[in-house]
């Protein structure tokens, strides 16, 4: 199916195109102006994140509509207030950094239009900023793949498209910081609505990164736990408690056939065993109750 080059996709669906921007003057002109060249009609909105140079400016010059943050709240407080100015009934989210490339859009509206929800766009190793950044992404990457049941190939990527009704629905759990696109991504995925991927080419970006790899790693990673426990709580809590059941059985046969008793450990293991286990059902069922939908 042919993508126009305008605000419509290929259902005739209006197109808003939001990026987080923080201190991006020296990308952000030229990634906007790119957008409004290729869809002259869409609305560009960038959300400047309490910058303190003129990237608002630039942005405004270049075409954009601007929203300012009085501060820095995080690239995941710019996409929330992006997603609730947006009037598209489609959104695609991208850096302002120079990293992503505005010709891919008609690619990832295209994958929408069979179907999709969520369409994001998946990183080659190429692509990686640097060998520790690939490798931890690649862990990301499993770890996620496990708790959603589905392969997941890149669980961090801020290039994304998606059909803004759905993506409101999620808006209260995405947290300000940089690891929205876990949170969604994940989000979606419990929902049953259905995702995909579209292999891009991520370029160096301009000027300075904002993540810093040890601590927004560790929130990442974090992150993935907090999901897992929200969305698929017995895949936290059953091996946990398989665990500690294991060990309190084998410990009771080492105790019973050494010594001819059953000891305290072996009853707190298996005590533990049941309680795990109970606080993952009830986290199962409060799951089921929160993703709950009438008619």
């Amino acid at each position: 199916m042919s993508i126009p080059t305008h605000t419509h996709s290929g259902d005739g669906l209006t197109l808003s195109v939001v990026l987080p921007a923080r201190n991006e003057r020296g990308a952000v002109g030229e990634t906007v102006a790119r957008i409004c060249a290729r869809f002259p009609q869409a609305e560009v909105i960038v959300v400047d994140d309490g910058s303190t140079d003129d990237t608002a400016a630039v942005a405004q010059a270049a075409g954009a509509r601007v929203i300012r943050h009085p501060y820095g709240m995080g690239n995941g407080a710019a996409i929330k207030t992006g997603a609730r100015a947006a009037h598209g009934d489609l959104l695609v989210f991208m850096d302002a950094d120079g990293q992503h490339d505005p010709a891919d859009i008609p690619r990832l509206l295209a994958k929408l239009d069979e179907g999709f929800d969520l369409v994001v766009g998946a990183r080659g190793a190429g692509s990686q900023a640097s060998l520790g950044r690939g490798l931890a992404n690649a862990l990301y990457n499993r770890l996620a793949s496990w708790v959603v049941g589905h392969r997941v190939l890149d669980l961090t990527s801020g290039y994304r498209v998606v059909r803004a009704a759905k993506f409101r629905e999620f808006l209260y759990l995405l947290p300000n910081g940089f690891s929205y696109p876990t949170t969604s991504t994940m989000a979606f995925f419990r929902s049953a609505y259905p995702v995909a991927y579209v292999p891009i080419t991520a370029h160096k970006r301009i000027g300075k990164s904002h993540i810093r790899p040890l601590r927004d790693g560790l929130r990442f990673l974090l992150i993935i736990f907090k999901i897992a426990t929200l969305y698929a709580p017995m895949k936290l809590f059953g091996p946990v408690a398989v665990g500690f059941g294991s060990a309190g059985l084998l410990w009771y046969a080492h105790t019973y056939s050494t010594e001819g008793r059953f000891t305290n450990m072996s009853a707190l293991l298996l005590s533990a065993a049941v309680i795990v286990f109970l606080i993952g059902l009830i986290s199962e069922q409060i799951t089921n109750l929160t993703y709950k939908r009438d008619g």
